[in-house]
């Protein structure tokens, strides 16, 4: 066996290992921002930029009550769209997001929130993060593995890849994680970050990993 398919294929256990042991560790690991339809998972993930999601949740909560369906945004005035999200910060440019690509959802896709990365990367404030969001816990679609902060942080000190950016991170974690647990992956490394893997103190002695994580008892 080629000595790098043997690394290649001994580090996807240890990733299974690791996935296996976050199952265990946060049974209930799913998205934490708030939603009850694809629209809105949309512009809370947006809003969600450079902001914790519990402050998104205290601002969709009256937002989400005010604006109904996406008429609603694409009708009201970006001024005070403005004024309805601006303690998520970068409010201006978050509210030309949610209003133009309100307009674009109308225009192009009938007004419903598109299921396909394709289409949603065609939409204003949308990467492949945001997609991946919206595509894997409001519709249920596998299409990639989200990466942020979050993720980014434990994936790099658990060795899983070299690279800094989302792009390169996320297709160097597709090569080694199983497809059926893409959307749950995300989901289990941003609890263990919050909880264990925080960026400036982490609780190796705490954590369940640690006999398994290259960076443990570094810090």
């Amino acid at each position: 066996m080629h000595w790098d398919l043997f690394n290649f294929m001994k580090e996807q256990k240890r990733v299974k290992k690791i996935i296996e042991i976050l199952k265990k560790d946060y049974p209930n690991a799913k998205c934490t921002l708030y939603f009850k339809n694809p629209l809105e998972l949309l512009f809370a993930t947006i809003l969600s930029a450079q902001c914790t999601d519990q402050r998104v949740n205290i601002v969709t909560k009256s937002l989400f009550k005010k604006y109904k369906n996406v008429h609603d945004y694409t009708n009201a005035p970006l001024e005070q769209l403005e004024k309805d999200i601006r303690s998520t910060g970068f409010y201006k440019n978050k509210a030309k997001a949610i209003k133009f690509s309100a307009q674009t959802i109308i225009k192009e896709f009938n007004g419903k929130v598109p299921d396909t990365m394709e289409s949603l990367l065609k939409l204003r404030g949308v990467a492949r993060k945001t997609a991946n969001v919206v595509l894997g816990n409001a519709y249920g679609i596998v299409s990639g593995i989200v990466v942020d902060t979050h993720v980014t942080r434990l994936c790099q000190r658990l060795s899983f890849t070299k690279n800094k950016e989302a792009k390169k991170i996320e297709q160097d974690l597709i090569k080694l994680i199983s497809r059926k647990d893409w959307i749950l992956f995300s989901h289990l490394l941003i609890a263990h970050g919050r909880a264990i893997c925080n960026a400036r103190n982490p609780k190796c002695g705490a954590c369940h990993l640690n006999k398994i994580c290259p960076s443990a008892f570094k810090f």
